[in-house]
């Protein structure tokens, strides 16, 4: 018979079991000792490393005083005649004789050329017959008419005649006196487009008549400016021959070109000895009054975040302040400008590393402006 066998029994190992019990020991001491910083922070910890504040910005500056100093208005212009006429025909005709030439010095007055006559004067002769006739006509009516003999109609008739006859002279001496070309005022031949036998007809352009004694010297004036300029102020010009002439405002207008927005004034300057020809360019300098102002150089200018041109400064505290300014003169060696307190401590180097409301560490700077 055979024989069963044995069934499989496990019996626990004492060995493992205290494993088990150590490895769980080690995790529990391990999590304790990682939240044991939490509970019981160690009092050797290192600090937390902080900034440290930063350093002022250095920066130089100028003591600047403000002054007076006198503003003006400057523009460019154009020396411009005093007048300037065409010479015209008033009659039409062959032209008998010219007594001037182009570029020729003329009176008021004076005879620049003159027509054949020969027409005219038949004409102003016929006329003057006409006119004595018609007188006679009209005396003997007005005897016949007191002895009864002639009739009021008729004098009337031969009155009318006279009317028309005195006319008729009146117009020959005007064609008469046409027959003349004259100067309507001094100056000189600019043009003269005559020769003797020439045809010329009725309203026909003949010459040019330009007068530069004085000059008057255009220049345009923006709106903004226009406030400042008043006739009867006084003005310097300097012309691009390098003439330089003293001259007074003598016109500013008061409406505004529509292309430009801007207002013509006019300085007549003395041209006695008409050294100075018109149409050439001068630069014209017009005193406008006083201001007090800070004499500075342009390179310290600058603009703020909103685009203002001004001048940074430190006040009393060391604070960088920004001040809009307006340049009211230039020079060639700097600029006057006005915004500023009457004394300020200008930046004249680092100003562009630092902004208004900063503290800076200042220095005085070693040149001078």
């Amino acid at each position: 018979m055979t024989k069963e066998p044995d069934a499989v029994t496990f019996a626990s190992d004492t060995g493992a079991s205290r494993s088990t019990w150590i490895a769980a020991a080690l995790v529990v001491a391990i999590v304790a000792w990682m939240g044991s910083g939490f509970i019981f922070p160690s009092e050797d910890a290192a600090p937390v490393v902080e900034r440290e504040e930063l350093m002022p910005v250095a920066v130089a500056v100028t003591s600047s005083v403000s002054e007076t100093v006198g503003q003006f208005y400057q523009a460019e212009g154009q020396a411009l005649p005093d007048r300037d006429t065409m010479l015209r025909a008033e009659t039409s005709g062959d032209i008998a004789e010219v007594f001037v030439s182009k570029g020729e010095d003329v009176v008021a007055g004076a005879i620049i050329a003159r027509f054949d006559a020969t027409s005219s004067t038949a004409d102003l002769n016929r006329a003057k017959e006409e006119l004595a006739r018609a007188q006679r006509e009209l005396a003997n009516a007005e005897q016949l008419l007191e002895r009864g003999v002639a009739t009021t109609d008729r004098v009337i008739q031969a009155r009318t005649t006279l009317a028309a006859a005195q006319s008729e002279v009146a117009d020959a001496e005007r064609d008469a006196d046409a027959l003349t070309i004259t100067a309507p005022f001094a100056g000189r031949i600019e043009t003269l487009d005559l020769d003797e036998g020439e045809f010329v007809s009725t309203g026909a352009n003949v010459g040019r008549l330009v007068d530069i004694t004085p000059l008057t010297v255009a220049i345009q004036v923006p709106q903004q400016s226009l406030t400042r300029l008043a006739v009867g102020q006084s003005a310097t010009v300097q012309f691009i021959t390098g003439e330089v002439r003293e001259g007074t405002v003598t016109f500013v207008g008061s409406s505004a070109a529509a292309e430009t927005r801007t207002f013509l004034a006019e300085v007549e300057v003395e041209n006695a000895d008409g050294k100075i020809p018109a149409g050439i360019s001068a630069e014209v300098l017009i005193p406008t009054g006083e201001t007090v102002a800070h004499f500075l150089s342009p390179s310290i200018v600058s603009l703020n975040t909103e685009g203002t041109l001004g001048v940074k400064t430190v006040n009393a505290d060391n604070t960088v302040e920004f001040f809009p300014i307006q340049v009211v003169k230039a020079q060639i060696d700097g600029i006057w400008v006005t915004g500023l307190p009457e004394k300020a401590d200008v930046i004249t180097v680092g100003q562009g590393y630092v902004n208004a409301g900063e503290v800076v560490a200042p220095s005085v700077a070693e040149v001078t402006q």
